[in-house]
């Protein structure tokens, strides 16, 4: 590998090539000991703070390595600026011949068959307009695209229905049965990301290959010399999610409807069929609403009690069993139906395991209600073993980057979290000059959390520091209850004072359309929840203001917390000081981070949260974030602003 010195040096290649850029000391060592961890086949867990320049740390090493190399990131809009804008200039100011290659999950591509029998359908299928309209404009994109990637075609919503028309996913695709095969989007990806010396996917598709979802990286991972995860604080959770089973009513219904269209194709002289599948799109129906709440997680002892549920469940599961004897016996009448067999099959098979307390031990069993939906989770007690596995498969390189992995420059948490036990782990700070661009201020006299008018007081607390800061504010929120309740309160504040500045909340429209929204006017106030804590970047006096209304601990009553909680105590260890108190302060840190980013940022941090200060854990928690000065007067606020 070349001297990564002489590349980040001032005349290096980066300099001469990449407008604007500009090495830091920070960023030079972090490349170096990326570099080292890929010649040695070891595992580095990295720290970099804001503005260190990480991205360019290891793809600098990444693309001079000569290996496979796959990087994950945690969101789509990485993964595409990754491929689009960063691999290509680096590429071209080392001038390296590597290839790259945008590895998605299947929904992300338009699928030629669903597409065709969407055409077909579409009188029965489509009931306004617009779908209608949109559906053309699919149809008109399909046949230009090079790559089928749906992020191509702007002119439809990211979140119109007629999208599930017309990709397939990883239960409803046919494979190599399908008519379709040979011009699939999916396959064409999957073939340029097998030749490619750099494949770029997201968390989500890697862990869904991990597990054998057939996402498409199953050949990939073997041949891959280093795995490269960036935003890696949020892998936890993913691994969390993909080393566990579920199934929703809304596969169901999935199910349901894929079968109606393959029945009136293939089988339309076997009414048993039809009537089979209302027998069980009824059932699910009706299981969904043997919970009343809504937007609710339920452990397995509190839907215990549920009576309602029990009863549904029996139901459901007897007329899935007879609906996949029946897609079975009419099964070899198309490839279609012989899918949706399988699929049935498979559905039937994670409900009785979900119901069978010897199929799921080490697991936690809960039911996540949404709006429309309901879903059996079996959830993993510990991921460090099941990781551990990926980790010893074969010799290669892992790295684990994000801004957020450490609890005051201790790892333990996420170490044992991951189960990386062999890791090296150092923490690079950021080169902002943070004592001199930010404050941190906590007000007086605030209750605690769980006061009853606690939301409302943290509201009057915040009002004095937003006309200060004259709007320029994210308020970030722990519940969307009290997102909803801050922009009511601050509502009537604004109209009874006669305050001009814009409230955005949180839902009005998509996160990038609130973000442009956002700069656009200059001195308006996004009121947001878990979307805007993270992987938001806004420069500049547009945003000189960042409101946390409590430390984000997760709420106890959350069935896998619980139960991981129980854990830990039980085996004698401190639930709260090695689990709930790290997670807290990386997800503070998340938020934090939205405030400075730029060397000419300034702003103020307002925490509202009194345990900061009052518990003794408070101090562990603010030791954490940036070293920027600190008070609890709102005069020090208002004179900074001024």
């Amino acid at each position: 590998m070349p001297d990564i010195n002489s590349i980040f040096s001032a005349n290096g290649a980066l300099s001469h090539h990449i407008p604007g850029f500009r090495v830091r000391p920070q960023q030079l060592e972090m490349a170096q000991a990326i570099a080292d961890t890929i010649e040695n086949n070891s595992i580095l867990v990295a720290e970099a703070g804001t503005g260190t320049g990480k991205t360019f740390a290891y793809l600098v090493p990444a693309l001079l390595t000569g290996g496979k190399v796959i990087i994950s990131t945690g969101t789509k809009t990485l993964q595409d600026q990754l491929f689009n804008r960063d691999i290509p200039n680096i590429r071209a100011a080392l001038k390296v011949p590597v290839t790259i290659a945008l590895l998605k999950g299947r929904a992300n591509y338009i699928c030629h068959y669903y597409l065709e029998r969407s055409l077909q359908d579409k009188q029965i299928s489509f009931i306004s307009r617009d779908e209608i309209k949109y559906l053309q404009q699919i149809e008109r994109y399909a046949s230009n695209s090079i790559d089928g990637d749906k992020n191509g075609l702007s002119n439809v919503p990211e979140n119109a229905s007629i999208w599930q028309q017309v990709t397939a996913t990883s239960e409803n695709c046919l494979g190599s049965e399908c008519p379709s095969f040979k011009k699939c989007f999916v396959m064409e990806a999957r073939k340029k990301a097998l030749s490619a010396d750099i494949v770029v996917v997201n968390h989500h598709l890697f862990f869904a290959d991990v597990m054998l979802r057939d996402e498409g990286l199953s050949e990939l991972l073997p041949a891959c010399n280093t795995v490269i995860f960036d935003e890696a604080h949020q892998l936890p959770a993913t691994a969390s999610l993909f080393f566990g089973e579920s199934i929703s009513t809304s596969q169901l219904l999935d199910l349901a409807r894929d079968a109606k269209s393959e029945a009136i194709q293939a089988a339309k002289d076997f009414t048993a069929l039809p009537d089979a599948i209302a027998a069980m799109e009824k059932a699910t129906r009706d299981f969904r609403l043997s919970i009343s709440e809504e937007n609710t997680r339920l452990s397995l002892t509190t839907i215990s009690q549920n009576k309602a549920f029990g009863q549904a469940l029996e139901i459901l599961l007897e007329k899935q069993t007879i609906l996949t004897n029946i897609l079975e016996n009419q099964a070899e009448r198309s490839e279609g139906l012989e899918h949706c067999w399988q699929r049935a099959n498979e559905h039937l098979n994670l409900i009785k395991r979900w119901c069978d307390q010897n199929e799921t031990e080490g697991f936690v069993r809960w039911v996540e209600v949404y709006n429309q939906a309901l879903q059996l989770n079996a959830t993993p007690l510990s991921i460090a073993e099941i990781f551990q596995k990926q980790l010893n498969a074969s010799a290669r390189a892992w790295i684990f980057t994000s801004a957020t992995l450490s609890v005051k420059k201790n790892f333990s948490h996420y170490n044992d979290e991951m189960g990386l036990i062999a890791a090296q782990s150092v923490c690079w700070d950021s080169p902002f000059n943070f004592t001199e661009q930010a404050i941190l201020y906590v007000p007086t006299d605030l209750p605690e959390p769980h006061h009853k008018t606690y939301t409302d007081l943290v509201v009057k607390a915040a009002l004095p520091v937003l006309k200060a800061s004259r709007g320029r504010a994210f308020f970030l929120c722990t519940s969307l209850r009290a997102m909803q309740r801050i922009y009511d309160q601050l509502q009537s504040s604004f109209e009874l004072e006669k305050i001009d500045f814009p409230l955005l909340l949180q839902g009005q429209g998509s996160r990038s359309y609130m973000l442009e929204r956002f700069r656009e006017l200059d001195n308006a106030i996004l009121i947001g929840s878990q979307s805007f804590w993270e992987g938001i970047d806004v420069r500049g006096e547009a945003l000189s203001l960042v409101i946390i209304d409590k430390l984000p601990f997760a709420p106890p009553d959350d069935p896998v917390l619980s139960a991981r909680i129980d854990k830990i105590n039980r085996e004698g260890r401190n639930a709260f000081m090695e689990y709930q108190l790290p997670h807290a302060v990386i997800n503070l840190k998340q938020g934090a981070g939205r405030l400075i980013r730029d060397e000419t940022d300034q702003g103020v941090l307002m925490i509202c949260d009194p345990r900061l200060i009052t518990k003794s854990y408070g101090r562990k928690i603010w030791q954490s974030l940036p070293p920027m000065k600190r008070t609890r007067q709102l005069a020090d606020v208002e004179a900074f602003f001024q």
